[in-house]
């Protein structure tokens, strides 16, 4: 009896120290893991920190390019811009939705460059009058304008907004571009001066 308590004991001996190495075979493999996460966790936290530098970055840039947008798009990207923190430093909105916030103004300047956009504004024409006029911008670069009684000018992006100079020989030209924009003429290449920078 006491030889087979003995051998039954050994069996249970060796089942346990089977089961003791398979644990520190499991806790070596954990401790792999483990290491592995907090490699990765490490590495996700880095680029974190430089997404957040990259979005305040892009934060900090649109309020200056804000002003040399055309009105059309800049009345769409508004609700947008003021999402954006006032202080990017110091957020407290999650990091997902600033980059959300950042696309969406991209995506909508990106949007507003392939068009051409007919916008009704006052300027001021020759003789210092303000007047209601249409005008016409090519993506975001070039405008134009006409008003009713035929005074054209040319407009361009300056870093503190759009600079209009009246030019008294393209008003036909900015017409028929006008006419053709809103289906009354044909379509036809209209040459119209462009100053490029």
């Amino acid at each position: 009896i006491l030889l087979g308590r003995l051998e039954l004991i050994k069996q249970e001996v060796t089942a346990l120290e089977e089961k003791i190495a398979e644990t520190h075979t499991g806790v070596a493999e954990v401790a792999r893991k483990r290491a592995e996460m907090v490699a990765r966790k490490e590495q996700l936290e880095g680029s974190g920190t430089r997404l957040v530098a990259v979005v305040s970055g892009m934060e900090s840039e649109l309020p200056r390019l804000f002003k040399a947008i055309p009105e059309p798009a800049r009345n769409r990207i508004q609700p947008l811009v003021q999402r954006m923190p006032e202080d990017p430093a110091n957020a407290c909105v999650s990091l997902a939705e600033r980059f959300q916030n950042v696309l969406g103004i991209l995506n909508e300047l990106n949007k507003a460059n392939n068009e051409i956009t007919v916008h009704y504004e006052v300027h001021q024409l020759e003789g210092g009058k303000p007047a209601e006029v249409q005008a016409l911008y090519v993506g975001l670069a070039q405008g134009y304008y006409v008003s009713a009684s035929g005074e054209a000018g040319i407009g361009q992006p300056e870093p503190e907004g759009w600079q209009w100079v009246p030019s008294k020989t393209i008003a036909p030209e900015v017409l028929e571009a006008l006419e053709i924009l809103q289906g009354k003429q044909s379509p036809a290449f209209v040459p119209l001066p462009v100053k490029v920078q």
